[in-house]
């Protein structure tokens, strides 16, 4: 097989499992482990894959979206470890909000031992996750409910958003890219998503390394207007470098 054979191969690939890692296509073609990153490379340059950690995905994974059960299955012990460091965060007396998704309901489990704490969030998953905290009071936005995420959205979630003030927001995201900031796929979301940033004192990215370097569609924010970012220790270099240059707190769960 010849270098345009491997190439094409390894695009339907991907295509078919979703995603590839560089030892198992090292193994597969029989070739160096630089070899299949030359290739993942050039690929992702043609736009025919998105590199991503120790290999690549197929170009439209970044606008599929997952169901919720599938987004809390992966990368879940990654997840959990965000979330002991972002309730790391939270005072005692504070009004915070929680954006809908697996990250963030995996925040709303580590919130039990808080005797005063107000939570309000867009996610069913999440107030589901806040039932049993008897310290906690939960606030619901409304709105119309998107079943596939569990998460609430439209007129009704935004114009509740406009009667608090809260001291913190942690957003999760589905794409964090140099060009286009802090990203979502569902244009709903992302307005809601940057209304919260807009009643909240401080905004606190929380988000595995997986979303480095993949794009969505619709911008919440930029990069300098995070002021915390929760990550493990995938991040890019370049992005953190980047990130401390705005100013941005990086915090790195490393268990």
């Amino acid at each position: 097989m010849n270098t345009i054979e491997r190439r094409h191969d390894i695009v339907q690939v991907a295509l078919k499992e979703g995603k590839v890692q560089v030892p198992d296509l090292a193994l597969k073609y029989g070739v160096s482990d630089v070899t299949i990153r030359t290739d993942l490379n050039i690929l992702d340059e043609k736009g025919l894959l998105v590199r991503a950690r120790g290999g690549a995905v197929a170009s439209n994974r970044i606008t599929q979206e997952l169901s919720i059960d599938e987004k809390h299955a992966k990368h879940l012990s990654a997840k959990r470890g965000l979330a002991r460091k972002a309730c790391a965060l939270i005072n005692e007396g504070e009004a915070i909000l929680l954006d809908s998704g697996t990250t963030t309901a995996e925040i709303a489990n580590s919130l039990h031992a808080f005797k005063r704490l107000v939570v309000m969030t867009n996610g069913l998953n999440v107030a589901q996750n806040l039932m049993t905290h008897a310290g906690v009071e939960v606030l619901m936005t409304g709105g119309t409910l998107r079943k596939k995420s569990q998460s609430f959205y439209g007129r009704q979630a935004e114009e509740s958003l406009l009667r608090y003030h809260f001291d913190k927001v942690f957003l999760g995201v589905d794409g964090f890219d140099f060009q286009a900031g802090l990203t979502t796929h569902f244009e709903p979301e992302a307005i809601l998503n940057r209304l919260m940033c807009e009643v909240s004192k401080e905004i606190i990215v929380v988000t595995d390394s997986s979303k480095f370097n993949c794009s969505g569609v619709h911008k919440i924010r930029s990069f300098a207007d995070i002021n915390i970012l929760i990550t493990d220790t995938g991040i890019p270099d370049a992005f953190a470098q980047s990130l401390e240059k705005e100013g941005v707190r990086i915090i790195i769960a490393d268990d």
